[in-house]
């Protein structure tokens, strides 16, 4: 079940909303202040917050600020501000959308279930399965069945740059530029090392998957179906 938190001084917004959003299947979490929040978001795991502006103690700004350090999760704020100027400092803040009071509880669903969506085709991206194999960019481990594997990190964002483009081929060129970055100074034999490096990990523990050398060009990864 999806969590939200919605965090408000104003008892009766926080009923209103509760009574919303647990209609529309949300489990809810609720709180008044900012300290509130962040000790539930330290206890529960939450999908979304909700974060009025206006709190005492902590406001919604340093609110969505802390949560946006510390936890991966969209934030809606709440205003009764409709000044450009107060939704700058919201976005600064690092919340994902804003919602002005009084609003249409319905409008509020609306937005939260296309941030769920949003944030759920990210998770997907950060996440590919190759046939038993999952190349995981959140923890940066690769599973093949019961097995954890931890690569180096350059290693790892050759194989996670080409698994999440299979069958592209890419120039040795490219994948420097977008593994090491432009500045890089090194030669084209890096790439060619930590692919070797690639192969003899992996050959032997699976083949879901392996890099193919495209002569006179690059690499390609290509994904075994079965």
């Amino acid at each position: 079940m999806t969590t939200i938190l919605i965090v408000d001084d104003d008892i009766n917004i926080l009923q209103l909303v509760n009574i919303h959003l647990s209609e529309a299947g949300f489990k809810v979490f609720q709180a008044k202040d900012g300290t509130e929040a962040l000790g539930i978001l330290n206890r529960e795991v939450c999908d979304l917050a909700v974060v009025d502006v206006m709190m005492p103690f902590m406001d919604g700004y340093a609110l969505t600020r802390v949560i946006r350090k510390k936890y991966d999760i969209p934030v809606i704020l709440l205003t009764a501000k409709n000044q450009i100027e107060d939704k700058e400092i919201g976005y600064k803040s690092g919340t994902d959308d804003y919602l002005v009071k009084p609003f249409e509880p319905k409008e509020l669903n609306f937005r939260i279930e296309a941030l769920l969506r949003r944030y759920d085709k990210q998770s997907d991206e950060s996440i590919i399965r190759l046939g038993s194999t999952t190349i995981n960019k959140k923890s940066y481990e690769v599973q093949i069945g019961d097995r954890t594997i931890l690569l180096p990190l350059k290693e790892f964002e050759l194989l996670y740059f080409l698994a999440l483009n299979p069958m592209q081929v890419f120039s040795r060129d490219h994948l420097i530029e977008h593994i090491w970055g432009v500045d890089y100074e090194g030669d084209e034999r890096t790439v060619d090392v930590h692919v070797k490096r690639l192969r003899e990990r992996f050959s032997k523990l699976t083949d879901d998957f392996h890099i193919k050398t495209v002569r006179g060009v690059g690499y390609s990864l290509e994904a075994i179906r079965r």
